[in-house]
């Protein structure tokens, strides 16, 4: 089957790139010259594990391709999906939907054949009758379906995600364009994979009602890591008693500095901008992004509670930038809400992360950058762990504490055991776990 995809973004190269693999012929297009270009030479505008080798296997077996020209993208294509972005529009939190407008529109001047219009793009309920509109209203003679097909790939797992998937949600009525979609997904009937249809508007709201119930799942867990810290609690076995019911499920039960992401951050605004024009108020969501977005700036005050009385003029390494391992994506980040926190209150920052300072420089324009965990310690008063990649999951703890000048250790992400913090020479101070007494306060 031929497939067009506008947009080489996250969600346009991860699914053109499977559905390549999957034996389809897939034509990616985009409007950025200079992204086509570094694509052609195999270059990934995102940092993804394993999409580069994928990326390539397909382009040498002649089912994956690039081009700036949208009729070229379009010719002989059965389904053409839609993958732009879709950001919070400024000053208002709705999604802005000029991108996918647009593409309807120029989708709807080269209609020549029957077509099958598939909207991958986030967007919030209503948005696929309105490209439907806009492509009747152009060409009104044409034979064309419109379908919601939301995407729900993790970063940093996404290809993992797409070929073996939870369910597949495909929104729409439309008898020929049912054939086409089952036939796009046939390569995963072997995986089992739950080939879900419904209604266009259902299939909308059913990505944004996903996101926000995870983001919920997240801010309960890291409000009882707070109850946690006040009582004298366990957080991480307070999550894993939660967890082991199935009702609940242990998935997006880590306590942590606050979700943020390419996804959680605008689709939950988004959802509450939806909520609000239908006189439908969504309390619980509200609530959720309020936490959120203070627990991202009370993180910058606990790091400074772990500097002492007198925290100006003191260095703090951060370890870990990006939002989540596996990704270079900054969008939201918690570490940017941390470093302003820390250089309000008269600190110098160093940061180190293994794949986003380039994306993290033109938001920390303060911050030190450094090649590695050890030299953003090197003399500072406190280090904090703030994303878990790998590779800051078994630092040399006894190293790090002999190139500092302090001895906090302050673990966002409770990757450590404390007792291996202490036993280094180092204070641990983590999400969730009472305050254990330095070496020195112990009788």
């Amino acid at each position: 089957m031929r497939i067009a995809i506008i947009g080489t973004g996250y969600v346009g190269l991860v699914s053109g790139a499977c559905f390549s693999d999957f034996g389809h012929e897939v034509v990616c297009v985009d409007k950025d010259d200079s992204k086509i270009a570094a694509l052609d030479r195999g270059e990934m505008p995102i940092f993804e594990p394993g999409l580069d080798r994928l990326v390539a296997r397909n382009v040498a077996a002649g089912r994956l391709s690039f081009t700036t020209s949208l009729p070229a993208g379009m010719k002989d294509a059965e389904a053409i999906f839609i993958a732009v972005g879709t950001p919070s529009r400024r000053g208002d939190g709705h999604a802005d939907l000029s991108y996918v407008y647009g593409a309807a529109r120029e989708i709807a001047g080269l209609l020549d054949r029957p077509a099958v219009v598939v909207t991958k793009s986030t967007v919030p309920v209503g948005t696929g009758d309105e490209v439907e509109r806009i492509l009747r209203e152009a060409a009104p003679e044409a034979e064309v379906a419109v379908v919601s097909n939301p995407e729900f790939l993790r970063e940093g797992a996404a290809i993992e995600d797409f070929k073996r998937p939870d369910r597949i949600v495909v929104g729409t009525e439309d008898p020929h364009a049912i054939e086409v979609m089952r036939e796009i997904y046939r390569p995963l009937y072997l995986n089992k994979a739950p080939l879900l249809f419904t209604s266009r508007r259902t299939a909308e709201l059913t990505k944004y009602a996903a996101n926000a119930f995870l983001a919920t799942k997240i801010t309960f867990i890291n409000e009882i890591a707070d109850l946690c810290e006040a009582v004298g609690g366990e957080v991480q076995d307070v999550a894993r008693g939660i967890g082991l019911d199935g009702r609940i499920g242990a998935k997006f039960l880590h306590a942590g500095p606050g979700y943020g992401g390419s996804c959680f951050p605008k689709d939950t605004l988004a959802l509450l901008k939806t909520a609000e024009d239908a006189q439908a108020p969504l309390r619980i969501v509200e609530a959720v992004v309020q936490v959120n977005d203070a627990r991202k700036r009370a993180m910058g005050r606990k790091v400074i509670k772990a500097l002492g009385d007198e925290p100006r003029g003191k260095i703090v390494a951060l370890l870990g930038l990006a939002f989540k391992p596996n990704t270079d994506d900054m969008r939201d980040a918690p570490s940017i809400s941390i470093v302003q926190a820390l250089e309000d209150a008269g600190v110098k920052v160093r940061g180190y992360d293994p794949e986003s300072m380039e994306q993290a420089r033109p938001l920390m324009p303060d911050v030190e950058f450094c090649r590695g965990p050890y030299e953003a310690a090197q003399g500072a008063d406190a280090v904090a762990l703030v994303t878990e990649w790998d590779d800051l999951r078994a630092l040399d703890l006894e190293r790090l504490a002999a190139s500092m000048r302090g001895s906090a250790l302050v673990d966002l992400r409770n990757i450590y055991p404390p007792e291996e913090v202490e036993q280094a020479g180092l204070t641990y101070y983590g999400i969730g776990r009472a305050q254990r007494p330095s070496q020195g306060d112990r009788p």
